[in-house]
């Protein structure tokens, strides 16, 4: 078999961000944190993780810049992982993934989440992709070029 080769020096967006925090846990970490999770000890009590592999995807989170070690907000000498604007930017990603699994990872009568708002409680809008113009955009309404420092290549 051939020794498959790093994703994170790939020119596809899609392929270096699943390198980074495509990883099960990671994603997993992150819904946590959006539910207002900080502490090492909720988040492995939430998702029954081996403490080893928590710290792993905790420390690899926080080198990526998705997280901030900071003091524990309530004056105790823990430590919390709060999320930065790069790991709030995420935000967008799982609600596309939770809407998908909402859709189609459940047979009728089946018992799951769903994510509510916090003004009216009630479900969100389901996410869609717009052009700069305001039109629907589908899969075969868009493609790739590539690009250097934001400039296109020629």
């Amino acid at each position: 078999m051939a020794k498959q080769e790093s994703l994170r020096t790939s020119e596809c967006p899609v392929a270096r961000t699943l390198e980074s925090i495509g990883e099960r846990w990671c994603l997993m970490i992150i819904r946590e944190a959006f539910d207002d999770v900080r502490r090492f000890s909720e988040f492995q009590k939430n998702l029954g993780l081996a403490k080893n592999i928590l710290a792993s995807r905790l420390k690899h989170l926080v080198e990526l810049g998705l997280f901030e070690i900071c003091p524990a907000s309530d004056g105790s000498a823990y430590k919390e992982y709060i999320l930065t604007e790069r790991g709030r930017s995420v935000f967008p990603i799982v609600v596309a993934m939770r809407q998908w699994g909402e859709r189609y990872m459940f047979k009728e009568g089946e018992t799951h989440s769903v994510l509510l708002d916090n003004v009216n409680g009630e479900p969100l809008q389901p996410l869609e992709v717009y052009s700069l113009q305001g039109h629907k955009l589908e899969p075969a309404d868009c493609y790739r070029q590539r690009v250097i420092s934001g400039k296109k290549q020629e």
